[in-house]
């Protein structure tokens, strides 16, 4: 396992295998929605999802039927393990990143961004995405955080996680702020006309080890914990879950979608 003194913000060379195999999807009722939002059925529809890392959310829509699916992610280690596990999928991935996707003007129906708009710089996003989409296409931000409220032993392991972080910020847990301030960004912005703000809930059940894992493949928390606190992190989690088998663990996918102005 790679330590937290390797990595670097954003950087999930190391982390890609554990990315693959203990991170969860996303609701597929936010996915159907969005298919109602463009307003036709989606096999009329090319998706393009950037940032895409091993394919999570990428799967997700290409079980909506779309007529094309186009994953693009930069990081070669996070982009192999996702054509590896979307195997048997019909998905195109490239190399490419937010602000340059390299893909052909007025291509898309639907961007999204799954647990990544995060790293990219909002103004030369949007312009890239908006090049990209088709007039009156849809980009989306989602990201899908534990509900952690319906279960009191998440709420401890959360408790403990503030105590270690200090002063520190977490930049990717999609509290409903971050939500807002995304929204009234997207509302700002010059580049479109219509924003919604989507959610749906899923739960799933999971081995101890399969929690921990989760926690192994991210970035920000252990980047910022360092070595030392992370492991004291994780030491909290296996004692805490000590006497347990199995979790179940809720998630609430948010989403918030903007319109490109025709």
């Amino acid at each position: 396992m790679t330590t937290s003194t390797k990595l670097k913000h954003g950087d999930f060379t190391d982390l890609a295998k554990d990315y693959s195999k203990y991170r969860e999807g996303y609701a597929t009722s936010v996915r159907d929605a969005l298919i109602g939002l463009v307003g036709r059925p989606a096999a009329e529809l090319d998706a393009v999802d950037v940032g895409a890392g091993t394919g999570l959310w990428t799967r997700i829509v290409a079980d909506g039927g779309f007529r094309s699916v186009t994953a693009v992610e930069p990081n070669d280690n996070m982009r192999a393990e996702g054509i590896s596990d979307s195997e048997g999928y019909s998905i195109s991935w490239r190399a490419g990143k937010g602000e340059e996707t390299g893909l052909e003007d007025e291509s898309a129906d639907l961007i999204s961004m799954a647990s990544s708009f995060h790293w990219v710089d909002f103004e030369v996003g949007t312009a890239e995405f908006c090049r990209v989409l088709r007039p009156g296409g849809w980009f989306v931000a989602l990201y899908n955080p534990r509900l952690i409220e319906v279960n009191p032993v998440l709420v401890d392991i959360e408790n403990e996680l503030k105590r270690l972080m200090g002063e520190r910020k977490r930049i990717t847990s999609a509290h409903p702020q971050m939500v807002k301030e995304l929204s009234d960004k997207f509302n700002a912005s010059p580049r479109f006309d219509d924003v919604v703000v989507l959610e749906g809930r899923h739960s799933v059940e999971q081995s101890i080890d399969h929690y921990i894992g989760l926690w192994q493949s991210v970035n920000d928390v252990r980047v910022q914990l360092g070595v030392d606190k992370f492991e004291q992190f994780l030491d909290y989690i296996r004692e805490r879950l000590a006497d347990a088998k199995k979790l179940e663990v809720t998630y609430l996918t948010r989403a918030v979608a903007a319109r490109a102005k025709k």
